[in-house]
């Protein structure tokens, strides 16, 4: 998501900004509130560091149905060694793995409640989660002998309400006009940057200067061909900015949080491509 010239790479960076910009109304009720916000945290580190999501990636069929792009893009935040066929060869291990996570997740609503934090409407925490588990259920269509509305009620209805208040909020959105590359990248750079608190914690554990040189990278994958070098704008416990320069000479500021990203600095002698 960009925001001027301020590019934010990962989900949780892009709902906190628009939670900031966007406060609560009724039209468009906020994500984030404080019964979420821990059960949200959890949820994220259930389905990415818990394995739902990769896991899932491990029963997908191993024939030309994938999509190869998706192919392509496994293969970059996992590394060229990477294969679809390596991972399936696990498949019965990593479906004995989800329906685990699958009792877990109908257990969380054995009191019948709607939603995942036990509010009116979905929340930060249902979004952490439900994505991973409709994604499965819709489009890898795991065997019904394993994973069926018989077998898991409460998750299936979960993922149906989730989509049905998405179907919702897009009919009561704003049209969205669709730009080409070659027209978006223009378009950004000819805006401003948005207020940025230049804070680098002097106390942060990696003891880094505003003005560093350093790579910035996620470490659930993508350090082979997803980093970013740039100098260190902003570092605090929740996130991290640098800045960069387009091939045109304007500079971009790259937001991302603490989590899961890695700051390396890089030596002095080495120089931004």
């Amino acid at each position: 998501m960009a925001i001027g010239r301020d590019v934010y790479v990962d989900s949780r960076m892009i709902v906190q900004r628009l939670e900031e910009l966007y406060p609560d109304d009724s039209k468009f009720p906020m994500l984030s509130s404080e019964e979420s916000a821990g059960l949200g945290a959890l949820l994220n580190k259930f389905v990415i560091d818990g394995s739902v999501f990769s896991k899932g990636v491990g029963i997908m069929p191993a024939d030309s149905r994938i999509d190869s792009k998706f192919v392509k893009d496994r293969a970059g935040f996992y590394g060229k060694q990477w294969n679809i066929h390596d991972t399936v060869k696990h498949k019965p291990e990593n479906m004995a793995h989800l329906r685990q996570c699958f009792e877990i997740a109908e257990s969380l609503f054995v009191d019948n409640r709607d939603w995942f934090a036990g509010t009116s409407n979905p929340t930060l925490a249902d979004l952490e989660g439900v994505w991973a588990f409709a994604w499965i259920l819709s489009d890898l269509q795991p065997p019904p002998k394993y994973f069926s509305k018989a077998i898991y009620p409460k998750v299936y209805a979960w993922c149906e309400r989730f989509h049905a208040a998405v179907q919702s909020a897009h009919a009561r959105a704003p049209t969205v006009v669709s730009l080409k590359g070659s027209e978006a990248v223009p378009f950004l750079l000819q805006r401003p940057f948005a207020k940025l608190d230049p804070v680098v914690d002097p106390s942060d554990p990696l003891q880094l200067r505003r003005g560093a040189l350093v790579d910035l990278y996620p470490t659930d994958g993508g350090g082979f061909t997803h980093q970013d070098r740039g100098t260190l704008v902003k570092l605090t416990k929740d996130e991290v900015a640098i800045e960069v320069h387009a091939p045109t000479g304007e500079a971009v500021y790259i937001h991302a949080p603490r989590w899961s990203f890695r700051i390396e600095e890089v030596a002095p002698r080495a120089k931004l491509a």
